[in-house]
């Protein structure tokens, strides 16, 4: 496993971070995500991220559980709020960043957590409202570091440019060999001031692991065929998406790789991305994605995968 620096920060993470979305707290039995967690840090990952919303806090629950006998400083812990835990609990109000890392704190068993994320831009709320509520909560200790989830340039540049503020440290997009749009004004904004992307599905889902072929229905073991799981993918699974997932397989044997190692290597190659988010629904997918840590891929490599993907 290879380590990266989290922006202007001194957080160092691992490449490849544990997801904790659709699994943990009900997506899975309880004693496959032990297994995954404990596997998780065999491989060396050191980055947990999760939500307050996952399953309603439970993911969270669950975390606080499994981590409790792991010495703290062994792990670098990344939670978010925004979406609604009650009919009257969302966004980014000072009072709902108070409360929320509270709630979190509670759940997680700890007294602070590595990195506390804005998991959707809250236009409802003054900006300066926001940051000054999360500029409070990491001088009181319960934060170190703070990031964002999906935030346009423009909405990253204005935080930037708020005086008397912490900083962002990193920026949680979507991104992916068939979802590039960060690379519209995203990534740029973001180096020109020390923010770190931690990507999100950048296996599409699981699309790009080759298992789903066109005009094939979903294998009966694969996320698609979940009922709690299989909405997430179902947008990824588009006979043209497929076609061009289909386009990469030969370029990853040519390199005696797997599709899902040269998907993420080609996340990874971006100088902005600190750690690639992968979820897992048993400890083997995460051996294998783990395994794309420390693959470097060349300027042909990546010019064969633009044109597979343009075909």
């Amino acid at each position: 496993m290879r380590y990266r620096t989290l922006g202007s920060s001194d957080l160092v993470v691992s490449e490849i971070a544990l997801g904790t979305w659709l699994t943990f707290g009900g997506g899975i039995a309880e004693e496959t995500a032990r297994e995954i967690v404990d596997t998780a840090f065999e491989l060396g990952i050191t980055l947990v991220d999760t939500a307050n919303v996952y399953n309603r806090g439970a993911a969270e629950t669950f975390l606080g559980e499994v981590l409790a006998t792991r010495p703290r400083e062994s792990y670098v812990l990344a939670t978010k709020l925004y979406f609604p835990m009650s009919d009257e609990d969302r966004g980014l109000s000072r009072a709902q960043v108070l409360k929320q890392i509270d709630a979190s704190l509670g759940r997680l068993r700890t007294d602070f957590v590595d990195l506390y994320q804005c998991h959707r831009y809250d236009s409802q709320t003054p900006l300066e409202e926001t940051m000054e509520a999360l500029t409070e909560i990491v001088r009181q200790g319960k934060v170190r570091y703070l990031g964002f989830s999906e935030w346009t340039p423009a909405q990253i540049q204005a935080a930037v440019d708020l005086p008397g503020v912490e900083r962002f440290i990193s920026s949680q997009p979507e991104y992916s060999l068939l979802h590039r749009d960060p690379e519209h004004g995203v990534f740029d904004v973001c180096a020109a001031n020390g923010i770190s992307q931690i990507v999100w599905s950048p296996l599409a889902q699981g699309a790009l692991t080759g298992k789903y072929a066109p005009g094939s229905p979903p294998p009966d073991d694969s996320r698609a065929r979940s009922e709690r799981m299989g909405w997430a993918i179902s947008r990824h699974l588009a006979p043209d998406s497929l076609r061009k997932v289909e386009g990469l397989r030969p370029i990853a044997a040519g390199l005696g790789i797997t599709l899902p190692r040269l998907a993420l290597a080609w996340v990874l190659r971006e100088p902005n991305v600190a750690a690639a988010i992968v979820g897992a629904s048993r400890p083997g997918q995460l051996r294998e994605n783990a395994s794309a840590s420390g693959i470097e891929l060349d300027d042909a490599t990546c010019a064969a995968i633009d044109a597979a993907l343009s075909a």
